[in-house]
């Protein structure tokens, strides 16, 4: 019998403590700082829930101060926690923004890093309307390889759909060895993001349409071109149904998270029943109010 609580959304991954200057400057010459949290797939929760979805988000932390915060600030934005759990073991990850720099990371040994497939063996992962992964999860441990593994097959053998972030990370693995994992996997995705720049980091792709040859099971594909837009390829019959909407003008402050907000503000619209047009413009949407600050999120109230 279906869970009448279970949510609509539910992504997984890492989420860590993140220390950011309070000011757009370099960390080596700021001199106050915020304790913030962040993690692409609790991220793409927050946004969720404050767009209105019910989500939640599944991930472990280590039993210490930078975890309570994490989980109370995540769920603090109105997402199901109750899937997450506390390494004894294991520290929480902690990363730094470094404005215009990007980011550093301390993950390696994380609670996080230590999840597997039995993280997800009670959560009603076939009852979810869309299950979000992204590519950096299989990066972290052979244990979280395995993970996303049986997350893909677990949604495959529902009814749901599996969001597929491609959201390499060069710091995690070298494109070799990243690229056909990450293809694989967004293969068997039904819907994916990938940015026009990683692919072609990744794969060699030149262009969007590049993109969609290479990956023609999705049945949404978006590939998203930073300030210039993004292109849906939405699979209809034999052919494909090819969306493009330009992105927002925007004074960058920090690009990092940016690509979580799109993918949030999309995948509800998706949600709610809109078209392409109207999907990618909520992803812009999203992103543009991200770009404008050193975090991860915007305030509840916007």
């Amino acid at each position: 019998m279906p869970d009448a609580s279970a949510p609509r959304l539910i992504t997984i991954g890492e989420t860590m403590a993140l220390v950011t200057p309070a000011l757009a400057e370099p960390l080596a010459t700021a001199v106050d700082v915020r304790l913030l949290v962040g993690g692409a797939e609790s991220n793409v929760a927050i946004h969720a829930a404050q767009l209105g979805v019910p989500t939640a988000w599944v991930s472990a932390l280590g039993d210490d101060a930078l975890g309570v915060r994490v989980r109370d600030e995540v769920a603090r934005h109105g997402v199901d926690v109750r899937w997450v759990t506390t390494d004894p073991y294991a520290p929480t990850g902690v990363y730094f923004k470094d404005p215009g720099r990007g980011v550093l990371y301390y993950r390696r040994g994380s609670a996080a890093s230590e999840m597997s497939p039995a993280t997800v063996a009670e959560i009603p992962l076939e009852q979810a309307e869309i299950v979000h992964v992204s590519g950096i999860t299989p990066a972290l441990s052979a244990t979280c390889f395995m993970l996303i593994d049986a997350v893909i097959d677990r949604v495959d053998a529902g009814s749901g759909v599996l969001s597929f972030d491609v959201n390499h990370r060069a710091a995690l693995w070298e494109p070799d060895a990243a690229a056909p994992v990450l293809l694989a996997r967004a293969r068997r995705a039904g819907i994916v993001f990938v940015g026009l720049d990683e692919a072609e980091g990744l794969w060699g792709t030149s262009d969007a349409d590049a993109v969609r040859a290479l990956l023609p099971e999705p049945e949404l594909l978006i590939v998203k071109d930073g300030d210039v837009g993004a292109t849906e390829f939405q699979r209809s019959g034999d052919a494909d149904v090819r969306t493009f909407v330009p992105a927002i003008k925007t004074e960058v402050v920090e690009a990092v998270g940016a690509g979580d907000a799109f993918a949030a503000g999309y995948l509800v619209a998706r949600m709610q029943g809109a078209d392409a047009a109207e999907r990618l413009a909520a992803g812009h949407r999203r992103a543009h109010l991200v770009l404008q600050s050193t975090g991860d999120l915007v305030p509840d109230n916007d």
